[in-house]
């Protein structure tokens, strides 16, 4: 039997049942590949948030102490479920977001039910100390316990895979969690808790749709012990301050501005076909995008070039253009945002192709690249996110290395070369979470993603990403 894909209500998901806001407020979601309202979502106040962070801590009193193994067959059979609803996934984030469909469907949505497989499996190897006696007549063991309840805050770009990225590791580590979606993008969290209810005890999963007032209310309030976010600088900064009031962990995944070192020894063609296309996937959108590109002046004439007839060559378009490569940014303050970045380029600065919104409904742009750059200019110097990228020269490795170190951001970076010695001197002296060699963007479950600087701090995926929301105890006998 085919899948019923009729849209749903964007609700709220607390204690195991979906409703509106308390208030009966709501806010309009605009489909940004056509500019227009398409559905309304709750927009919800501190009585939700008090409701959902209620409804977690109740039921944290019997998860923390289900086994590894109840919580892996709780994750495993939540993947199942969304392999199953994949079309009414694919529709609700399509809708919010005007992302390719297919593309969603074959990149994004494979690697949100893998997310939940990996933390089922992780769930049941927790690191630990052996039991010993390190002083006579006492034998010392480490409990590792759940954080708590865990108030999570993601953001538009990818809605429904940063919020797997948050929920599977909270729940596998024992936790129960408050998730508030992006306000322009909640359809698909919403439409995963409903989803996640049917193999969870209520009040495990809960979600709270809204704006950053509501964002402030769930952050502030007092039963949450942890705070993870993914989102901006801005927003990051201003939810330390506010769990610092009351001494809450906190997990940050904030901006990014990925450099990208081209070295003389590759294929300048090749290289820059290879890079185009994951650049412009989801409009630039995505924090570790490759957006600074640090070119050896032996090649970059011919990269600039290579990699401006790459960007011309691809399209932008709506959810039904099956010829899109990439779909629209997400909203129209985002898109005045990079506008306004390309309004106050220099005078030095010059675009190689792009630069334009097209005249047609929606929040498109076309693929940009800016070459001629200086590293003190603000282009360079801020993280664009949109399909827009740089270029500068660089003379010899070590300017090439001061140059992708000289922002405030560091999440992310690549090294392209063949020289292998080369490639493992970049590795060490990136100031970087994240470093590819020859490759870039590629994610897997097992490995961490996060960041320094004002990148932020903790660890999205991997083991790492478990232990974040665990806590140690020593237990002495």
């Amino acid at each position: 039997m085919a899948e019923d894909t009729t849209p749903v209500p964007v609700l709220n998901h607390l204690a195991g049942t979906d409703r509106p806001a308390a208030s009966g407020a709501t806010t309009d979601l605009v489909n940004p590949a056509t500019g227009e309202v398409h559905r309304s979502a709750p927009r919800s106040g501190p009585s939700d948030t008090d409701a959902a962070c209620t409804a977690a801590e109740t039921a944290l009193a019997r998860w923390s102490l289900t086994t590894p193994a109840e919580r892996q067959r709780a994750l495993l059979r939540i993947a199942d479920a969304v392999e199953e609803h994949a079309d009414a996934l694919v529709a609700a984030e399509v809708g919010d977001t005007g992302k390719p469909p297919e593309q969603f469907r074959t990149e994004e949505l494979p690697a949100v039910i893998d997310t939940f497989r990996y933390f089922a499996g992780a769930a049941r190897q927790l690191p630990g100390a052996a039991a010993a006696e390190y002083t006579e007549g006492r034998t010392s063991v480490l409990r590792r316990e759940p954080v708590g309840v865990c108030a999570q805050i993601t953001p538009w770009n990818y809605p429904l895979m940063m919020a797997a990225w948050k929920v599977a590791p909270a729940l596998a580590a024992g936790n129960t969690t408050v998730l508030k979606p992006a306000d322009t993008t909640p359809s698909s969290a919403s439409l995963l808790a409903r989803i996640a209810a049917e193999h969870l005890p209520p009040g495990v999963l809960n979600v709270v749709c809204g704006d950053r007032d509501t964002g402030r209310s769930l952050t502030a309030h007092p039963v949450p012990r942890l705070v993870a976010v993914t989102g901006s600088v801005r927003a990051g900064q201003e939810i330390a301050a506010s769990a610092a009031a009351d001494l809450k962990r906190v997990h940050l995944e904030l901006g990014g501005n990925a450099p990208v070192l081209v070295h003389e020894d590759v294929d300048a063609e090749a290289t820059a076909a290879e890079l185009a296309a994951v650049a412009y996937y989801n409009a630039g959108q995505d924090c570790t995008a490759p957006t600074r590109f640090l070119v050896h002046h032996r090649r970059y004439d011919a990269f600039v070039a290579a990699f401006g007839a790459a960007a011309q060559s691809l399209r932008t378009g709506p959810p039904d253009d099956p010829a899109a490569d990439y779909g629209p940014l997400n909203s129209a303050a985002q898109l005045g945002s990079v506008q306004a970045l390309l309004s106050r380029l220099p005078a030095h600065a010059e675009v190689v192709t792009g630069g334009t919104a097209p005249e047609r409904p929606g929040w498109f742009h076309s693929p940009t690249v800016v070459a001629g750059v200086r590293q003190s200019d603000e282009i360079v110097q801020e993280e664009i996110f949109g399909p827009v990228v740089t270029v500068q020269p660089f003379t010899d490795e070590a300017e090439a290395l001061r140059l992708a170190n000289g922002v405030r951001f560091g999440l992310a970076a690549s090294v392209w070369t063949g020289d292998h010695a080369r490639a493992m001197r970049a590795t060490r002296a990136l100031h970087t979470g994240i470093v590819w060699v020859n490759t870039h963007g590629t994610t897997v479950s097992e490995m961490p993603h996060g960041g320094v600087k004002h990148s932020g701090y903790g660890s999205d995926l991997s083991l790492a990403g478990l232990l974040g929301y665990t806590q140690v105890k020593h237990v002495m006998l």
